[in-house]
This record gives C-alpha cells, structure tokens and sequence, in this order.
C-alpha cells in the first residue's frame, strides 16, 4: 500500500516538478554608486520559474503575512531571514539537505550556506542576473509592458504570477511585480549586514525594472513589494 502524501510534501513535490534548469554562463556585475565591474562564473543550476506565490507560502507554513492580494500573487511582507526560514522547511518537506543553518542573530550574520546541500535556496545576486538576462544584453529582456508589472500598468498592486511574457529560459516576473530577495551581502564594510534585492515592483519607474538594478536592505525588512524566488543547486 502507498502512504498518502502530506499537503507539504504534496506541495514539495509539485514545486520540484517545476524548477527550470539553467545552464553554466558567465556574467558581468556591475556596482552604479562604485562603477565597479566584476565577472562572476555561473555553474548550472535550477530556479524557479515565478516567485513564490501567498498560496504556495500558506501550503509550506499553514499561514501567510496578512494582505488582500490573491492567492497566486507573490507572497510579500516577508524578511531575508523569513525567505531562508521557508528554504529550509520546504527542502525537509521533500527530504533534502536543509541549505542553511541559523543561529540567534538579530542581524542574521551568522547564518551558514551550504553550498554542497540540495535543498531549496535563495539565488545568489550573480545567479539572479544571469537568469534575468537569459543570454540577452539589453537593459532588460524584452518591453517594458509586455514583460513586467510596474508602477505604468500596474495601479499600484501586486498581480498573479506568470500574467507577463517570459524571458527567453521561460521565467516570469523576473523583472517587475515584486522584488526579489538574493543571497549575497551588499557591501559589509559600509552597510554591515544589509542583503541584496533585484527586480523592480510594482510601484517602480523603468530605471528600477532593469536586469542590472542592485538595492539592499536590512534582512528583517518586510515590506509590501518584496518576496523571493527559489532556487537550488545541480
């Protein structure tokens, strides 16, 4: 006799099914306050072809941040360290190796990344970029109206998913809708444990809707046009 799945492991299950494989590339960073370039070596990887919708968010954790969007609107309201707090229970959902360890930091300077882990993960900024412009060099990856909700067509509210053309490699949203908490740390030497976030939302002219718009903030932010996407290593 099969055991029945639990709705958590349902729901593991059907995101797994869904992540889109990305190939190992190369990108350039760029820094707009330093004017600083960097090339940073992409290995291949798998990420999520939308961000993580409020339906999905109340599946894994039997609940989600109070708002009047619908369920399959990006979850918003939820810090850096509520991302990786969701990584993790997800990927035990689906019996995989937890990405992360957390202690009791306020600032959240203590959680360990384990790169060799197998569960689901937040991308790395350069992984975020990379997967954005998805072989393409423009300022974005097609017009602004057609790929993107933002602060033009938006009236000011976060919209369902996957409701704007994808990218070339089949991901939405990437620019647009909400953004996207990542990884890395901005700049610990001037903004100490700040994270980055990429994308552009809803309420954003087109300078913040490019591939290459880098802005941070402190990892217990939560805020109305900020969420995440998953992704996980290959």
């Amino acid at each position: 006799m099969i055991a029945e799945s639990t709705p958590r492991e349902a729901t593991a299950i059907a995101v797994a099914e869904h992540m889109v494989a990305i190939p190992a590339g190369n990108v350039f960073l760029r820094d707009e306050g330093t004017k600083a370039i960097w090339k940073v070596e992409i290995g291949a990887f798998e990420l999520a072809p939308h961000p993580v919708t409020r339906e999905l968010y109340r599946a894994v954790l039997g609940e989600a941040p109070t708002s009047p969007a619908g369920p399959r609107t990006p979850v918003t309201e939820v810090s850096w360290m509520d991302a990786v707090r969701f990584c993790d229970l997800l990927s035990r959902a689906e019996g995989l190796a937890p990405c992360y360890s957390m202690g009791d930091n306020p600032d959240g300077e203590d959680v360990v990344f384990d790169r060799e882990a197998d569960g689901y993960r937040l991308p790395t900024e350069a992984e975020w970029e990379y997967a954005c412009r998805a072989g393409t060099t423009g300022v974005r990856y097609g017009e602004l109206d057609e790929i993107a909700w933002h602060r033009g067509n938006s009236g000011g509210e976060v919209h369902d998913v996957a409701t704007r053309a994808p990218n070339p490699w089949g991901l939405y949203d990437m620019i647009g809708n909400v953004w996207e908490w990542c990884w890395d740390v901005y700049d610990p030497e001037v903004y100490g444990p700040y994270r980055v976030f990429r994308g552009g939302g809803v309420s954003d002219h087109p300078r913040g809707c490019r591939a290459s718009c880098r802005r941070k903030s402190h990892p217990t932010l939560r805020i109305d046009d900020l969420g995440f996407r998953l992704a996980r290593s290959r």
